[in-house]
This record gives structure tokens, C-alpha cells and sequence, in this order.
């Protein structure tokens, strides 16, 4: 029932925005632009939708009454088979100017077994038409629930509670000496029954040498208080389970088959990023509850999470023929980019140990004490990636990143040699400039 009273919304606000364009003989009409989208996931099955794009005629989606819509349905028919998605952003004029745009934006969202609907604002300042030096802040407020995990790839990441979040973001980007940087940080506090709050703290620096050698450098630093969900705890390797909903490719089980994710080959940016500990976080993530300590009887398990983590990743980029060859076709080089490089992460936990929820006794959260985190974990390694970047309206990058890369060498190996070749296929930039 609650399901469909969200459904109304959007219904209910693309009947506002036609009214709004025929209310007024001198506002411009108003647009509705459909496109077809075809996708597929392990529970949904094949996914047929239609994805709308609103605006004001000539505005180019920098205008009033901004929409970006979608409803899907999916054809193997589970329980839910309808979802949508829906964003209204309408800018503040007072507060606005070219580029420099003053926005409040409402969010409504019910897809692969997750809530999400709030409110936010957003400001951003911008020097003149030159997208690349910009400033931004917003606050988003929301209610989100994991209603469902058969969506989840690892639903042990996941909590079922309902969350009333606030967030509050700020990003800088712009040149110094050295070259082009960006910092940006975000905090989340939950207010519903335990009250727990969330800092995420990123800043890149890229140094170039010349157009094929150069160095890109990332910082990294994430806390979290205790009674934080585990979907927005950290774990050494990738971003937390809660960002992979930000990525059509990860926001639900297979669209990357699920035997390559569980196989802990596949590597999703973020986080503290370091990259060659991926199997070993996946192995913790789909442990065997059943056999654990040998013992039937014991349902407990404990993904490997941290509630704070500080980490630095570098990557050198070098000359070769492949890449050379590749950036010098003409036009593509625009949107596509082929690089090569040489990675080494280092980070480690800031608290000597830490305290993780994990689904215990039927399903009831509760606390474990994991082993002592003060371990300073290291991996090096040589990469590939391709990208395809089409700028949004805001210079912004708008495509994808695919990476193989191969952490040869690991600090702590477990039972491994730190020396192997190990290989990782990777969604989303690590350092992205």
C-alpha cells in the first residue's frame, strides 16, 4: 500500500508541470523529451523503461522547471515489477547567475529494493563561462530504506531500518602550482532511533609532466560514530555499499554477474581505495554463515568494516605506444581516453580496534569486537583504463571508466605471497581529473 502511494508522486508532479506551461500565455511551452532504456538485473530480469528529459524550450537543462524522470517495468515479474525514479530541480533566481546557479531540487525514488525521498538545495559559484574552477555546497534531507535484499549483492552490508538522513556536501575545484586539484566533503547525520553521523573527506592533485607522464595523487579519510549502518561503514577496498546506488552498474546483482563480483575480481572506486584487497574484503562479505566456527547453530557473521579509515593512493602515469596511438585518433580523442600507469595505495584504521553491526540471532543487529585495526595496509600495482567522458552542462564528467589492473605486491598477503599476480577489473575512476 505504501508502495503506491508513492507511485502517485511523480504522477502527480508531471500533471503540476504540464499546468505550470499552460498557465501563462507568455511563458515559454514546456518540453517533455522521451527516450527508450533497456536494462537487466538477476531480479527484475530484463528491464524495458522510458526515461524523460523536461525542461523550457532553449534552455539546454539550464532553465526552470528541470526534469529527470524514469519508470520501468520488469519482465520477470517480481514482486514489485514497477519502479521509478523522478528529479525536479527548479533554480532560485535571487540567488543565481550564469553558472553560478542557486537550485531547489526534490528526489523521488522507488527502485531495486530501495526508498529514497527527500529535499534538497544546492549553490554553486563559478568564475565567468570557465566550468573548470567552481565552488559547490547543498543540503540533502531523505528518508531511505532497504526494503528488499534480494536485491543487495551483499546483503549482509545492509540494514533493514528506516533512515531519516541530512547531508551536507561541499566541493572546491581549481589550479594551483602544481596543477589541477579538487576537495571534497560530505557528512550524513541519521536522526531515526539511534542517532548516528558519517564524514567523508576526498582530495585529489593531478601534477602533469607533459601530455603522456604524470602524477595523480588522492587522499582519503572516512569516520563514523558507532550505531552507523553497516551500508555506510568502510571497508579497505572499495566505497561503501551505500554509494554502489549511485551506479546503474551496481545497484542491483546482476547486471555484473554476481559469480564475478563474489569471485572478488571486480573492483568498484571508492572509498579508501586500496585495490589489491578486494578479494579479500569480497571473501568476508559472502562468508559461509551456515559453517562458521563449524557450528550450525551460530548465525553470526562479520564483513570486514571500519568505522574510520584514512588512506593515500598515487598513480603514475607513463608513455606507451598503445595509448599513443589511441589518444592521437581524431575526435574521438575528445571523449575517449586510454591511460597506463603504476598504483600504490597505503592506509589504515584510526581507532586501535573496532566495533562493526553484523546480522546476528534471527536477523537482530548486534555488536562484535573484530581484532586489532592499527595495521597499515600497502599494494602496488600497474593498470589500464578507457574512459568515455561526455561533459555535462557544468564541465562535469558524464560516462565511464573501465580499468584492468594487476596488484602484484600486497603489504599484508594473509595466506598468500605478497608477490603474485592477482588481476582486477574496475568500475569508476579512482582518481578522476
Amino acid at each position: 500500500m505504501a508502495y503506491k502511494k508513492f507511485l502517485i508522486l511523480p504522477l502527480s508532479l508531471l500533471l503540476t508541470l504540464f499546468i505550470i506551461s499552460k498557465t501563462d500565455a507568455q511563458t515559454p511551452r514546456y518540453e517533455i523529451i522521451p527516450s527508450p532504456d533497456l536494462w537487466y538485473n538477476d531480479v527484475d530480469g530484463i528491464i524495458v523503461g522510458l526515461q524523460l528529459q523536461g525542461q523550457v524550450p532553449g534552455t539546454f537543462e539550464d532553465g526552470p522547471h528541470r526534469l529527470n524522470a524514469g519508470i520501468w517495468l520488469g519482465l520477470w515479474l517480481p514482486k514489485l515489477p514497477v519502479s521509478y525514479q523522478i528529479t525536479y530541480t527548479d533554480p532560485i533566481q535571487r540567488w543565481s547567475d550564469y553558472g553560478s546557479e542557486a537550485n531547489i531540487q526534490v528526489r523521488s525514488s522507488i527502485r531495486t529494493g530501495y526508498h529514497n525521498h527527500g529535499i534538497g538545495i544546492n549553490k554553486r559559484w563559478q568564475r565567468g563561462f570557465d566550468e573548470r574552477r567552481y565552488v559547490e555546497i547543498g543540503n540533502y534531507n531523505s528518508f531511505e530504506k532497504r526494503f528488499d535484499d534480494e536485491y543487495a549483492a551483499f546483503p549482509m552490508l545492509w540494514s533493514d531500518r528506516d533512515k531519516f538522513l541530512s547531508s551536507f556536501s561541499f566541493e572546491i575545484q581549481n589550479d594551483n602550482r602544481l596543477g589541477w586539484y579538487q576537495i571534497s566533503a560530505d557528512t550524513k547525520f541519521q536522526f531515526n532511533e539511534d542517532f548516528y553521523s558519517v564524514f567523508n573527506l576526498v582530495a585529489r592533485q593531478r601534477i602533469t609532466f607533459n601530455d603522456y607522464w604524470g602524477l595523480r595523487l588522492r587522499g582519503f579519510l572516512g569516520a563514523a560514530s558507532s550505531h552507523t549502518d553497516p551500508e555506510y561503514r568502510f571497508s579497505r577496498s572499495m566505497r561503501p555499499a551505500a554509494d554502489w546506488m549511485q551506479n546503474r552498474f551496481t545497484r542491483a546483482k546482476g547486471t555484473i554477474p554476481q559469480p564475478w563480483i563474489e569471485g572478488g575480481n571486480i573492483h568498484i572506486a571508492g572509498g579508501p581505495n586500496l585495490r589489491g584487497y578486494t578479494s579479500r574484503d569480497i571473501d568476508s562479505f559472502v562468508a559461509d554463515r551456515e559453517n562458521l566456527n563449524g557450528d550450525p547453530q551460530i548465525d553470526t557473521v562479520a564483513p570486514i568494516l571500519f568505522r574510520s579509515f584514512a588512506s593515500l593512493n598515487a598513480e603514475l602515469d607513463y608513455w606507451n605506444p598503445i595509448a599513443k596511438a589511441f589518444n592521437e585518433i581524431p575526435y574521438a580523442s575528445e571523449f575517449l581516453n586510454f591511460r597506463s600507469y603504476l598504483f600504490f595505495d597505503t592506509g589504515r584504521s584510526l581507532n586501535s580496534e573496532s566495533t562493526i553491526p553484523v546480522i546476528a540471532n534471527g536477523g537482530q543487529d548486534s555488536e562484535v569486537i573484530t581484532d586489532n585495526t592499527s595495521t597499515l595496509y600497502s599494494n602496488a600495482g600497474a593498470g589500464f583504463s578507457l574512459s568515455l567522458n561526455i561533459p555535462d552542462y557544468h564541465g562535469k564528467p558524464r560516462g565511464f571508466v573501465f580499468r584492468y589492473e594487476i596488484p602484484f605486491w600486497l603489504s599484508e598477503p594473509g595466506d598468500e605471497d605478497s608477490f603474485r599476480f592477482r588481476h582486477l577489473f574496475g568500475f569508476g575512476a579512482t582518481i578522476s581529473f
